[in-house]
Order: structure tokens, then sequence, then C-alpha cells
């Protein structure tokens, strides 16, 4: 079996098609794995949440904040869609319920060997065990009661972890960090507004993965995320966001071979630094 890592897709189902078919996989043999957000932006997200669905378990995907946001659209009373969304197919199809009740129970984060996989980051003081751990409050709490979850869950506030955070507080931080961290402070603390070149981040705060003695230094985080970050490859960690949706590349990385990473060009939906 191999296992290909493939970065965000963000509804563009053509481009998915297409590197697919280059990479050779084989549902007979082969996983792919996603670093979320398979949802919105792009022009074919119903058809991108339909077929890695129909994969079952040759496909491990993990929750990214578009999905979340489609999520807390569907389940939620607070959140709604904004311009720029394209959701709505997927809200009108026939088979709605089945796609976002599958997409429901996605995880946040999905660790097997020594590889993790995660839509954002980790701040510095999470292992990988103890990032596995956290993942699990957020998903118990959506068995629980997505709907109060959903209505609690946006905000950036706290915005420093502590182990002694409690309630909603908890779970919002821990998905903040998950599915929307680029830069933090040695300490732990976040700046989520931060959305350029790591290079433009605001003075003490830096790529979450470039943190000195971080805890999760000795395990590989596959992410993506961070369409301005474009590849990673150092540090311990793969970033395969390069910014489909914005007229970059939808790449692939082989986790078992290594390699170079197989990607292709995309005819790009939206204007970087659009919202």
């Amino acid at each position: 079996m191999t296992r290909y890592a493939i970065g965000d897709i963000q509804g563009c189902y053509d481009e998915l098609r297409t590197l697919v078919a280059q990479i050779g996989f084989s549902p007979d043999r082969d996983q792919l794995w996603f670093t979320g957000d398979l949802v919105n932006r792009g022009p074919r997200s119903l058809e991108v949440l339909r077929y890695v669905r129909s994969l079952g378990h040759n496909a491990v995907t993990v929750l990214g904040n578009h999905d979340l946001h489609l999520l807390a659209v569907a389940y939620g009373t607070q959140r709604k869609t904004k311009a720029g969304d394209t959701i709505d197919d997927i809200l009108a199809a026939p088979d709605r319920d089945q796609l976002l009740e599958w997409l429901l129970e996605r995880p946040l984060v999905h660790a097997e060997g020594n590889d993790l996989l995660l839509h954002a980051g980790v701040v510095p003081q999470w292992s990988a065990r103890a990032t596995v751990g956290l993942a699990s409050e957020v998903e118990a709490a959506l068995r629980r009661d997505a709907r109060k979850l959903f209505d609690n869950m946006y905000g950036d506030q706290p915005d420093r972890w502590d182990e002694q955070l409690e309630g909603l507080d908890r779970l919002r931080f821990i998905i903040n960090v998950l599915t929307r961290l680029r830069v933090c402070t040695p300490d732990g603390r976040v700046d989520l507004k931060m959305k350029g070149k790591p290079e433009s981040a605001r003075p003490a705060y830096r790529p979450w993965f470039e943190i000195e003695g971080r805890a999760s230094r000795n395990t590989r985080v596959v992410f993506g995320h961070w369409s301005a970050a474009g590849l990673v490859q150092s540090h311990g960690v793969l970033g395969l966001d390069t910014g489909c949706v914005w007229g970059g590349r939808l790449t692939a990385f082989d986790l078992d071979a290594g390699g170079k990473p197989l990607s292709v060009a995309c005819a790009g939906c939206r204007t970087p630094g659009e919202e």
C-alpha cells in the first residue's frame, strides 16, 4: 500500500482527478491522505465531497476551517454563508444529509506511525500524542451536541494555550490551532489574523514549525492551510497547500517512498488576497 498526501483542494475537482490519475492511484491498494479544506471557494465542491466519500477507507481526511464552515452553516444557528462561498450546491443536493453526516464524522487529526495529519498546525507545547488527545475532546463534543459547539466555535480568544482552559474556551482554542494556525510564539500565543508569507509575521511570532524545541518535533506533521507559504519540506514537516484555488498547483507527496512531490497546474478560481 502506498499513501499519497494531497494538499487543500477547496472544490477544485477537475485538478483533483487529474492529479489522482497522474500519481497512478489504485483504490485496490493505495490510500489518499487529504489535509482538509475539501470544499469552498472552488467551483465543484459537491463533486469533490462525493468523490472523496466514495473512496471509503482508501481516503483519510481531516477537517479544515472551510469544512467546519460548511458544517456550521448546515448544523448551527449562527453561521451564515459568505460572499465567495461555493457550498450552496452541497446544501441543496439530494444527498446532502449523507454527505454532511460523513463529513461531520471526519477527525481533526489522524495519527499513523510517525506521521500526524492535520489541517493547520500545533502550538509548541503539544506533542503528537497530546494533539491526538486534544482533538478527540473536540470530536467528542461534536458527537454530544454539534449545534452547541458550532454556535460557540468562532472567535480568536483565548489566544494562548493553557492546560487549565476549560469548556468552550478550551474547545475553541483547540479548533483554532488545528484548523487556523500559521504563526505563534514559543509560549503558545497565536496570531490567527496572519495570512501572508512567513516573513510577514509580527515580531515575536514565527511559523509554528520553526519554533525550536516544539514538543512535536520528532513527528512528521503533514498539513495544509498556508498557501502563501507554499510547499514546505523543512523542520521535519510537510506542508502541501500550494494554492490550487488561487491559480497555483495541487500537490501530492508519496509518504512512503518520498521523492519529489507531484503536482498539477490549477486554473485559479480566486485572486490571491481575496477573502
